[in-house]
């Protein structure tokens, strides 16, 4: 691949710009950060092979925190070493975490979040245009025979029916390990009994009474140490913790509060779990933001640096090459079902629908960069607003 002779310090400044770029314009979820960085890492520089990328993007799905952050801490591994994973993941989350911290200080002294609606709805089609022309591309790679391709069609259509992401993830894996074994063994599949992933016991760690403002603190670090650390699965999975130990065991929120926490870091670039700054904000002031911040993302830095080195060994065994093979087409038929969700809600009428298509075109015919689409998207959303409103 290009980029052999570059030296370790190119290759960190390379790392840094990417990833710092990304958490400035990374609208849309994990899927959208997903499709951006495939478009960036594969397409554009070469980092990594499709397949690469997406066993990476498998092992980002069987680890607990928030995938997509993970798959840049993978990356930045992948291209630079230890330095690389570190400073991914911190350019990733730095911009998104300063935005959110400047909406907590509007929303604690105004009171209400800032609106901007009128720029997401040029940018949602955008999101929409990049997320598609990457599941295609992962997908041709991902489906290596027709039992894959019946696989990711039936992932899709049970996460629709409502069905466990983890569930479908490791229910794949288990199932082409299966398949595989038939087919080396000519014999009928066996689905073979595995150990649930270990997860961390961490709840005890939580237990520090609040009083003085250092344990009050403390108890907001672990407390957000204990989610980063256990939580799979979507920003909606997250808000049925933050429910539970912000609101209904340390009552240090109310559920309107929360809501508008979440909904800032929806609407926000970068990762979603940024949502944790914006809460630090509002128990802790500009020290709880950043101890929120580094308690929910620190778990992801240290389970991709303990499984990174097992990713290749887990492609040369063909018990765990066949797991990974389910997994990947189980995170694209992931990103298909999340997608159809998201394109019903973005596309909305005939000029959100121009915008989906023209971006398309954009991306296939002319590979026209992301950052442009979304740049271009915001300019209609804002332009929309002006002329009919």
């Amino acid at each position: 691949m290009p980029g052999h002779t570059s030296t370790r310090k190119e290759r960190l400044s390379e790392v840094a710009g990417l990833f710092a770029k990304l958490g400035v314009i990374a609208f849309g979820g994990p899927a959208a950060h997903i499709a951006m960085m495939r478009e960036e890492t594969v397409w554009r520089r070469h980092w990594v092979t499709d397949q690469q990328f997406l066993d990476l993007l498998g092992a980002s799905n069987l680890i607990p925190g928030p995938t997509s952050t993970e798959l840049a801490i993978y990356l930045g591994y992948a291209r630079a070493g230890w330095q690389g994973l570190i400073l991914s993941g911190t350019c990733f989350i730095l911009p998104a975490m300063v935005i959110v911290l400047a909406l907590a200080w509007a929303y604690v002294r105004y009171g209400a979040t800032p609106q901007a609606t009128w720029v997401l709805y040029g940018i949602k089609p955008a999101i929409i245009a990049i997320i598609v022309q990457a599941i295609w591309g992962l997908a041709r790679t991902a489906m290596k025979g027709a039992a894959l391709a019946v696989l990711g069609g039936t992932v899709v259509a049970l996460y629709l029916l409502g069905v466990n992401v983890i569930a479908l993830l490791f229910g794949a894996g288990i199932l082409m390990m299966g398949v595989d074994h038939a087919r080396r063994t000519r014999r009928r599949p066996r689905l073979a009994m595995v150990a649930p992933w270990p997860g961390l016991a961490a709840a005890g760690l939580v237990a520090v009474p609040p009083g003085v403002a250092s344990l009050h603190l403390a108890t907001l670090f672990l407390t957000f140490i204990k989610i980063g650390a256990v939580v799979f699965g979507s920003g909606y999975v997250l808000l049925a913790f933050l429910r539970q130990d912000f609101v209904e065991r340390l009552r240090w929120l109310t559920d309107r509060q929360l809501i508008d926490a979440v909904i800032v870091g929806q609407f926000t670039p970068g990762p979603v779990f940024t949502t944790a700054t914006f809460i630090g904000y509002l128990v802790g002031g500009v020290p709880g933001a950043l101890l929120a911040t580094l308690g929910i993302f620190l778990p992801s830095f240290v389970f991709v640096a303990l499984v990174y080195p097992l990713v290749p060994r887990l492609r040369a065994s063909p018990w765990a090459s066949a797991f990974l093979d389910g997994a990947n087409i189980a995170a694209v038929g992931l990103m298909a079902a999340v997608t159809w969700q998201l394109g019903r809600a973005a596309i909305i009428d005939g000029l959100t629908l121009v915008l989906a298509v023209l971006a398309g075109v954009a991306l296939i015919r002319f590979q026209v960069n992301s950052a442009w689409l979304v740049v271009g998207g915001a300019a209609a959303g804002i332009g929309s607003h002006l002329l009919f409103h």
